[in-house]
């Protein structure tokens, strides 16, 4: 049961006008390495649901699915690395449309949640800003417990998320089993990894939606967030929920529950938005036991085991595999190939060593599966966060944050305000997300780059205010700068 939540994380846009998403077609755009596996395209268990479906990456089978491809992998591993069969190998990177190389979410992990078709009825706004959904359309209340899941990761000290920490990118080798120091790690989603929560009415969610028509909705989640360059989309995903009694990729016929992928990945759509990570969520209790339910906790606690376990999955795989297969993914010539942390570790049983367990968050606790560990060569369920610029268990040096103070200012009421602010780093390759507290009414602040930010908008209200401006990097580290605002007539 959740004990509570977090309040002000979650934002609603009903019937937000849609993003026109053409079929110029972007496809890849330099992708070091093309090895795929059990986990994406090619598959070389045939028994995997990516088997001959290139997309989906990730791929979480049903628990008797899983029963098959464990059988037939048992009988056909070999292995050439130092740890085992399952060890991961970095993938080179993607090259995303701005000429960065991509291959993990080297920084704060960005979740979106996007509640996609009128199907899920009309939801109720809690005094938090959660959305709760009629139990007519949404009779499990999945739609409220998937917001409480990603609000609650990375907070009340939770270490499931610790095992992502050790995969990097940036200076490193493809092929390499481990982060060399001074890489750029995955980041700790400190305070929680939700980013945002759109309900998109604006059109009805097929009922067997194409891995093209969830791509396109992906694109319209970025255009709704205003995440509309490569930057602003390099350490965010979306998830597509649809609705319930609904069959996403035909996953029902398919025997999975759910996949991630991105849009640069040969989808026939334009996207001026850089590549977009997204996830394939169906209502996942549709199929009961087959995809978790009950998994972890017996009776009506663990109806929505599945949907966590499933979520988290993919999750994990998304951050340290942002577009598949340039993270870190299996790379051997065995039945594990292609494979990304999630998958090497689906569905051991509660109790199994690197079992499915419950894991307590800041606002409860919720059913998750362990996550492939190269450092420890086992599925860990929890693992020490790797921070400071240091890979492959590391412990490192905690990364140091400066925000530049821009010193007191002065604005006219009503009047157009305009002021950047900068901060360093002393990681690699980190991004910077803001904050501010007691800005003049009117103003905000947003990103606009990786170390910079601008407040701007209309000040309303005439006074002297004390502002502090926070940066947190993908590590948690964070600084601030304090000063005077006076707004006069």
């Amino acid at each position: 049961m959740i004990s509570s939540r977090f309040a002000g994380r979650v934002a609603c846009a009903l019937g937000a006008g849609a993003l026109v998403v053409g079929l110029a077609g972007i496809g890849r755009a330099g992708a070091v390495s093309s090895a795929t596996g059990g986990g994406g395209g090619g598959a070389t268990n045939p028994y995997s649901p990516a088997y001959g479906h290139p997309y989906r990456h990730g791929v979480v089978p049903t628990r008797s699915q899983q029963a098959v491809m464990n059988s037939y992998a048992a009988t056909h591993s070999a292995t050439t690395a130092s740890t085992g069969p399952e060890t991961l190998g970095y993938g080179g990177g993607v090259t995303n449309t701005d000429a960065t190389v991509v291959g993990v979410t080297s920084g704060t992990p960005k979740v979106y949640l996007v509640f996609w078709g009128t199907q899920w009825g009309t939801p109720t706004t809690l005094s938090n800003g959660d959305l709760s959904f009629p139990a007519s359309t949404d009779p499990y209340g999945g739609g409220l417990y998937i917001q409480e899941l990603f609000q609650g990761l990375g907070t009340g000290g939770e270490q499931w998320s610790g095992t992502m920490t050790q995969y990097c990118d940036g200076s490193i080798s493809l092929g390499a089993t481990s982060c060399p120091s001074g890489s750029a790690l995955v980041g700790y989603p400190t305070g929680g990894a939700l980013a945002g929560v759109w309900y998109d009415t604006t059109n009805p969610d097929p009922s067997v939606s194409t891995s093209t028509q969830l791509a396109q909705e992906a694109v319209r989640a970025a255009a709704n967030f205003n995440n509309t360059t490569p930057n602003s989309n390099r350490y965010a995903q979306y998830v597509i929920l649809s609705p319930k009694g609904f069959d996403p990729d035909s996953y029902k016929q398919n025997r999975f529950c759910a996949w991630h992928d991105y849009t640069g990945d040969a989808y026939p759509i334009s996207n001026p938005y850089g590549y977009v990570a997204f996830t394939n969520m169906p209502y996942v209790m549709d199929l009961g036991s087959s995809c978790g339910m009950n998994f972890v906790n017996g009776g009506s606690a663990g109806y929505l085991d599945g949907y966590s376990i499933v979520g988290g999955h993919e999750y994990a795989e998304t951050i340290t595999d942002q577009f598949p297969a340039g993270g870190w993914s299996n790379l051997q010539s065995n039945s594990f190939s292609g494979e990304e942390n999630g998958d090497e570790c689906a569905w051991i049983s509660p109790g199994a060593s690197g079992g499915a367990a419950n894991v307590a968050m800041g606002n409860g606790s919720y059913a998750m599966q362990s996550t492939w560990s190269n450092d420890t060569n086992s599925c860990a369920i929890s693992h020490p966060t790797v921070t400071g610029g240091s890979g492959g268990g590391g412990g490192g040096t905690p990364d140091v944050v400066t925000v530049n103070n821009p010193n007191n200012q002065t604005s006219v009421l009503r009047t157009a305000v305009s002021l950047p602010i900068s901060g360093t780093d002393n990681g690699i390759n980190q991004t910077l997300s803001w904050t501010a507290s007691g800005l003049p009414p009117g103003l905000s602040i947003r990103s606009t780059g990786a170390l910079t930010a601008t407040v701007s908008g209309k000040p309303t209200h005439t006074g002297t205010y004390s502002v502090r401006i926070t940066a947190t990097d993908g590590t948690g580290a964070s600084g601030s700068a304090s000063f005077t605002w006076t707004v006069h007539r």
